[in-house]
């Protein structure tokens, strides 16, 4: 009887591991094949990703208030002074990653991006050098040369490469690493309170509003204006079609950022990891049959030593891990850099007997 329940238990757990996992992929890969297929028909993706920031800011108040009324407990509510200096550097840099990633959009393809978008472990890894999150180790200088020779095989003659949206998101991924070395530090400081992934995105979305419309305003703002599909509108159902697309993004948005935080807390940051490498490789296939991305045997094997150098940075992660005596998480960010939350979940014993800590990357969204 007792092997039959722990086979039961067994069964149950990898049930809902694949479950959250299927949640996980169903937003990430929705979303990239969202921005792609929007911003063909509307090319303003400065302004998307502000509506989507605005959605992903009223759901995560929302939430928060739900939690509040539900426990009796106030969430945290950062000072003026700490939020200016403490969460602006990383709200900035994260406005950047994500905006610069669907601005790449109107000129690359999803296989392209995703792609050069999987590269950006090679900045994080750079960056957790700089500020001495990570150790140099030859097992790191391994990883960056498999990442780097894998991005280069992968855009090497490829027949729908264009200079300008790889720029864009090779600046993403530049970006992407200072976003997330910046969201490392900023969570690892108990004394903020920012553990809970809900509280973190409440109080970035503002300031990556504000941080991304200065660049909207200079390159979208005088189109946006006279285009006939926002402000001059002349057909009441298209505004609204227009407007309803949009708002799904943003709870698409926000639903990558959540579906990431159930998996990482039902599992672990681990599991992100290895279903991140997997569903990059389900994004290519899907962009190869659905979208006709032409990608050739270079490009493949180019993609196959980038996968290889992130699957050595997650085994390695593992191992310090496990070598850790798993008394602590993963001490770097995550493997996977399209997704919207970096999350270092650890709440006193005596306070809550389901005591967890774990580092999560969360894309993107985009």
């Amino acid at each position: 009887m007792g092997r039959w329940a722990l086979d039961v238990a067994f069964v149950w757990k990898a049930v809902l591991t694949l479950g959250l996992v299927l949640l996980y992929y169903c937003f990430s890969i929705g979303i990239t094949f969202y921005n792609k297929w929007l911003t063909k028909s509307f090319h303003f993706p400065l302004f998307m990703t502000m509506l989507h920031l605005a959605v992903i800011f009223l759901f995560s108040a929302l939430s928060r208030a739900l939690v509040q009324c539900s426990s009796h407990r106030a969430r945290v509510v950062l000072s003026w002074t700490d939020y200016l200096r403490r969460v602006a550097p990383t709200a900035l840099a994260t406005a950047l990653d994500v905006g610069l990633s669907n601005w790449s959009f109107l000129y690359i393809t999803v296989s392209l991006y995703t792609m050069t978008k999987s590269s950006a472990v090679l900045f994080i890894l750079i960056f957790s050098l700089i500020f001495k999150l990570e150790e140099l180790r030859s097992a790191l200088v391994l990883v960056v040369l498999l990442i780097a020779g894998g991005l280069f095989m992968f855009t090497y003659k490829s027949t729908q490469f264009n200079v300008e949206g790889f720029a864009l998101v090779l600046g993403a991924s530049f970006i992407g690493g200072i976003r997330w070395t910046l969201t490392q530090m900023l969570l690892q400081k108990a004394e903020l309170g920012l553990q809970n992934p809900i509280d973190t995105m409440f109080h970035l979305q503002p300031l990556m509003f504000l941080g991304l419309f200065p660049l909207f305003a200079i390159f979208e703002g005088l189109h946006l204006s006279t285009s006939e599909k926002i402000f001059r509108f002349q057909d009441t159902g298209l505004l609204l079609r227009v407007l309803g697309s949009l708002f799904l993004g943003g709870i698409l948005a926000f639903g990558l950022g959540f579906s990431e935080f159930l998996l990482v807390s039902r599992t672990s940051s681990l599991t992100l990891s290895i279903a991140g490498i997997f569903k990059e490789v389900c994004t290519l296939l899907l962009a190869a049959h659905l979208l006709g991305d032409q990608i050739s045997l270079l490009n493949w094997l180019g993609f196959a030593l980038c996968l290889s150098g992130i699957s050595l940075h997650v085994a390695l992660k593992a191992l310090h891990s496990r070598g850790d005596g798993g008394a602590r998480a993963l001490k770097g960010p995550g493997s996977h850099p399209d997704l919207e939350l970096l999350l270092r979940s650890s709440r006193p014993e005596e306070e809550n007997n389901e005591e967890e800590e774990g580092y999560f990357v969360a894309q993107g969204q985009q």
